[in-house]
């Protein structure tokens, strides 16, 4: 399939902002501050990188930190894996617990995150990886919500869930699918986060099996871009695939950000990288307030 891209990807090439990390992640664009958070996964890092100038560590220890996103108040939010639970960072530095347990059972690895303009948070919890079976208390992969409130439903079980991201409706959650099968999924839900279908959205199997789909972003056109196997997956809001942005190193995940929202800011391996493309990214319900 060719790919047509033409005239949605500005710059050629990729511009590197900062390397020499192990494993970066997570990245969160933070229109206030116009800088970029990320982690580096494996050393357990917190980074805020302000283009043009060298990233900052701003937390340590943080287990193994991965997918991050902001609450309505702009905290950041984090996925410790490690740790097996979802946090959020007060501004005095306390790391508050959002969710590590469903139905009186301790979580699995949680890995992505997103917020809706309500207040609820959503996270992926794959089963599989690096939890020793016998540590495992719920037998599933999940996506779940918490609610503003705190309490935290499942909105669908998934054989891998990881990156996730929704539509500008917020009807719809994309939720990659990393192992048995690669693919990102549709789910439409109600305003309350209740399932109502879903669907196979796109088809991301390739002959490359050392990347699966990982991250997810939507632009203000419904455009869905996908972390996976050669570099960003892009695909009309019915489907079809455009073509795949080619990357330096093998991508983990993406977001928009800049002050138009259309830098597309990519986090890979040992480094952070930058494109540039005709059309933003959906704002932050943080930021849309």
């Amino acid at each position: 399939m060719a790919d047509d891209l033409s005239g949605l990807v500005e710059t050629p090439q990729a511009e590197r902002l900062a390397t020499g990390f192990v494993n970066t992640e997570g990245p969160l664009w933070d229109s206030n501050g116009r800088f970029l958070y990320f982690v580096d996964n494996r050393r357990s890092l917190l980074y805020r990188l302000t283009p043009g100038e060298h990233p900052v560590a701003v937390r340590d220890d943080t287990g193994e930190g991965n997918g991050l996103t902001f609450d309505l108040e702009g905290h950041v939010v984090m996925c410790e894996g490690a740790r097996r639970r979802v946090t959020r960072i007060h501004d005095d530095g306390r790391v508050e617990v959002v969710a590590d347990r469903f139905d009186g059972k301790r979580l699995n690895r949680p890995n992505d995150v997103a917020c809706g303009s309500d207040g609820s948070i959503y996270f992926t919890d794959p089963a599989g990886g690096r939890v020793p079976p016998a540590e495992r208390e719920i037998p599933f992969s999940g996506i779940y919500r918490v609610s503003h409130g705190g309490d935290v439903t499942l909105v669908a079980e998934c054989e891998s869930p990881n990156g996730l991201a929704f539509s500008a409706d917020e009807r719809v959650l994309y939720v990659a699918n990393s192992r048995q099968v690669a693919y990102i999924h549709a789910l439409e839900v109600d305003a309350d986060g209740t399932l109502i279908r879903r669907r196979i959205f796109a088809d991301m199997s390739s002959d490359d099996a050392s990347k699966a789909p990982d991250g997810v972003r939507v632009d203000v056109e419904g455009r869905v871009y996908c972390a996976g196997a050669g570099g960003i997956w892009v695909f009309t809001r019915d489907g079809a695939r455009l073509g795949i942005i080619p990357t330096p190193e093998a991508p983990a995940n993406l977001t928009f950000g800049g002050d138009d929202l259309r830098t597309l800011f990519l986090t890979a391996r040992s480094s952070v990288y930058a494109f540039r493309t005709a059309v933003p990214g959906i704002a932050h319900p943080c930021f849309r307030r």
